[in-house]
């Protein structure tokens, strides 16, 4: 955790945690992308272009599931391997509105694979053009993570792991990989092996575990050796637990706002944001998909602080955390942790 420092004034919270840096951590390209940004897309590719409305209506849903198949209705919308251009620029303007310094993004090759309707390098191509252009653009620094459908089976995962280990060779942005989708037909611990390999081929190792089943699925994602761990949200069940994600202080990737909205967790009472910071994890607050559930990463640091009671100084602890747990270079790292610890204090 940061290093605790002088008390701050008490400025309006709102804009005052807009301009603190910080880093996102968990947030899928696919699921960042906007109404607004799908009529865009639409009115490029379709004969019949959605209208803001149908657009809209395509985010709604009431359930996990249901969010998938929402999610999964967006993505077949991106209809070109110039639309990931598109969108990735739109999404780095969006985050640097928001005060995000850097931004590690999960993009999902497995349901390329899946869809086959785009070739990967042609889509990891233009993403990479919109990444390059928005950082120049919008000073946001931008590391891809390479993600997995777990419930398509590990044939398929196989298949995106070895194709982001290729990437690594030739694209330095592609950092990590990772494991989306429904844990309940996708227990991590079976993916022990491509993991290994994945490491061995110098890729980080992220998973979501713990979103919409319990605690045994993160015990199997720290077994698995997972650097970093989507949600965590059922480690609240198990003491031990929480004891050893102290003790070995993996980040936890939190999705405050996406766990009520998706119904994993029942009401914000409920949450373990409070819990966790208190028993001393290494926590980050993350916004997951946003225009799904309706709060940017700005949104989410602007409710926690607000409902949890936090303090404008612990909210630079969260913001330190992000940048810290990051898979940036430690010089990279060092600078904007230097940044975070003097927000608030210069003259």
């Amino acid at each position: 955790m940061a290093r605790r420092l002088p008390a701050l004034p008490s400025p309006d919270p709102r804009p005052w945690l807009r301009g603190l840096p910080k880093a996102e951590l968990h947030l899928h390209l696919e699921g960042s992308i906007t109404a607004e940004t799908l009529v865009e897309l639409s009115e490029r590719n379709d004969a019949r272009p959605l209208t803001l409305g149908d657009a809209r209506a395509v985010y709604r849903y009431h359930d996990f599931p249901s969010f998938l198949m929402s999610l999964k209705g967006v993505t077949e919308r991106l209809h070109t391997a110039a639309d990931y251009e598109t969108i990735t620029y739109a999404m780095l303007r969006d985050l640097a509105a928001q005060g995000v310094r850097h931004a590690e993004v999960y993009l999902s090759i497995g349901i390329l694979y899946w869809q086959k309707r785009l070739d990967v390098d042609e889509v990891m191509a233009a993403a990479e053009r919109g990444r390059v252009r928005g950082e120049q653009d919008f000073g946001v620094t931008l590391l891809w993570i390479i993600d997995a459908v777990r419930h398509f089976g590990l044939e398929e995962a196989g298949r995106v792991f070895r194709k982001a280990a290729e990437l690594r060779q030739t694209m330095p942005s592609v950092v990590g990989i990772g494991i989306g989708g429904d844990e309940l037909r996708g227990p991590a611990q079976d993916f022990r092996e491509l993991y290994e390999d994945a490491r061995a081929a110098g890729l980080h190792l992220t998973c979501h575990a713990g979103e919409n089943t319990g605690p045994q699925s993160i015990w199997a994602a720290v077994n698995i050796g997972a650097e970093r761990i989507g949600h965590a949200l059922s480690a609240q069940l198990d003491p031990e637990l929480v004891e050893v994600l102290a003790l070995k202080q993996i980040p936890l990737e939190l999705n405050v706002t996406s766990n009520l909205r998706t119904g994993v967790c029942r009401a914000l009472a409920e949450h373990p944001a409070r819990l966790y910071f208190e028993e001393g994890l290494m926590v980050t607050l993350n916004s997951d998909d946003p225009p799904f559930f309706g709060a940017t990463l700005l949104e989410e640091y602007v409710m926690v602080q607000r409902e949890f009671a936090f303090s404008l100084e612990q909210m630079r602890e969260w913001a330190a955390n992000s940048v810290e747990a990051s898979f940036l270079p430690a010089e990279r790292k060092l600078a904007l942790l230097g940044e975070v610890e003097r927000y608030g204090y210069e003259l």
